[in-house]
C-alpha cells in the first residue's frame, strides 16, 4: 500500500505557501575555518539560525569557540556534540557547563565519523547521559536518512529515531537528492509513530571548483564527510542544470506541506558559501511572494 504522504497532492497555493514557510525556518550549517565568522556577520542576519559542524581533524574546540563568538553575536546557534569525539560523563558534563553559560540551548548530536575516543560509541548513548545529566539544552537535535545509511540498514535507522524519542526534539535529515525517498521516509518515520519535526536537509547553491576543493578537505565536517564518500553527487550538484533547490524544493512539497507530515523548516549544507546560500533564500521567497 502506497504511503498516504507520499500521494497526498497539495494544491499549487499550498505548495507557494508551505515553501516560504519552510524558507523562513531555514537554518545554515557551516564549517568552523578561520573565515566563517566574518563571512556570517556580513552576510546573514542574526534572526538566522545557524549550525556549526564538528570536525575530527580540528577536534570539538574549533565547533564550541564558532559557536560562542557567533551567540555572542546574537545568532541562535547550534553547536554538534559529536558523540564519538566525546570522552565520557566528566567531559559532556564540561560540555554543557561551557555552552549553556554563553545562552546556548540548542545542540545537534550525530554519532561522528570519528572512532570512539570514549564511552560513546553512538549519539544514543551521548543523548541518555545528557538526560541523565538534567536535559540542560532545550533543543536536541539527531540524524535522519532519507536514503540508506553505508553502514546501517534502513529498518534500524528508523528505529534509532524511535529509540531516541524521548531524548531529541528534531530530525535533521541528511543530503539526499531524490524527492521520492523523502516521501516514501517521511511516511515511514510518520507510520512509526515518530512525531519529532523534522528539518529537510539540503544544499545550498554551489559553484564546482569550490565545492570539490572543500571536499578534499577530510574531516572538516560532516557534511563534506558525505559528499568524499559520494562523489557521484558532485555533478548532479553543480552541473549547469542538474541541480536547483526551487526545482528540488516544488518536488518535494506534495511529502513536505501537509500538516502531519510535520515538517518545519530547511537544513541547508552551505559548503562554506554563506553569502551565495543567503542571496539564493531570499531571491526565491521574493519570487514566491511574487
Amino acid at each position: 500500500m502506497r504511503n498516504k504522504l507520499a500521494v497526498r497532492r497539495p494544491s499549487r497555493d499550498e505548495v507557494r505557501q508551505g515553501l516560504l514557510r519552510l524558507l523562513a525556518h531555514a537554518r545554515y550549517e557551516v564549517l568552523p575555518t578561520a573565515t566563517t565568522e566574518q563571512k556570517i556577520l556580513d552576510a546573514v542576519a542574526v534572526d538566522r539560525t545557524i549550525t556549526v559542524t564538528a570536525s575530527p581533524s580540528k577536534g570539538l574546540e574549533a565547533t564550541f569557540d564558532l559557536a560562542e563568538r557567533l551567540a555572542g553575536h546574537g545568532y541562535t546557534v547550534v553547536p554538534h556534540v559529536a558523540a564519538r569525539m566525546v570522552s565520557g560523563r566528566t567531559e559532556l558534563s564540561e560540555i554543557c557547563e561551557r555552552l549553556t553559560a554563553q545562552g546556548i540551548t540548542h545542540v545537534f548530536v550525530p554519532g561522528g565519523d570519528a572512532e570512539a575516543v570514549g564511552d560513546y560509541p553512538d549519539a544514543l548513548a551521548l543523548l541518555t547521559d545528557l538526560k541523565e545529566l538534567g536535559n540542560p539544552f532545550s533543543h536536541v537535535g539527531i540524524t535522519g536518512y532519507p536514503e540508506s545509511h553505508p553502514t546501517i540498514h534502513d529498518d534500524l535507522t528508523v528505529q534509532s529515531m524511535w529509540d531516541k524519542r524521548h531524548h531529541a526534539t528534531t530530525i535533521v535529515s541528511n543530503l539526499t537528492f531524490d524527492p521520492s525517498a523523502i516521501a516514501s521516509w517521511v511516511g515511514r518515520l510518520r507510520a512509526r509513530g515518530v512525531t519529532m519535526p523534522l528539518l529537510l536537509g539540503m544544499p545550498g547553491p554551489v559553484e564546482r571548483a569550490k565545492l570539490l576543493s572543500m571536499a578534499t578537505k577530510i574531516g572538516v565536517g560532516e557534511s563534506t564527510k558525505f559528499l568524499a564518500k559520494n562523489k557521484g553527487l558532485f555533478a548532479r550538484l553543480a552541473a549547469p542544470g542538474g541541480f536547483t533547490g526551487e526545482r528540488f524544493l516544488t518536488q518535494c512539497a506534495p511529502a513536505l506541506v501537509p500538516a502531519e507530515a510535520l515538517v518545519e523548516g530547511l537544513h541547508v549544507f552551505t559548503f562554506n558559501q554563506i553569502a551565495e546560500t543567503e542571496a539564493w533564500r531570499s531571491e526565491l521567497v521574493a519570487r514566491l511572494e511574487a
